[in-house]
């Protein structure tokens, strides 16, 4: 299965970026702003979540650890 692909010149191929760019909907400044603020308060949010699982765990496996050892 020999398939050539078609060389294409630097000039065609940067005019046909700026083609496909033109038909790009970039997302307003506010839109952009309101998603910002989102993906940062769920970053928060989860780090939190699993800050206290890892604590809770963390307790938890030093209880059982310490009843085991008899102390």
């Amino acid at each position: 299965m020999n398939i050539e692909k078609k060389k294409t010149s630097p000039a065609l191929f940067v005019r046909q970026v700026r083609q496909e760019l033109l038909k790009v909907t970039w997302p307003q400044r506010r839109d952009t702003f309101i998603s910002s603020a989102i993906v940062i308060a769920l970053i928060i949010l989860f780090s939190l979540f699993f800050l206290l699982t890892d604590q809770i765990w963390s307790f938890s496996i030093k209880k059982i650890i310490q009843i085991g050892s008899g102390l």
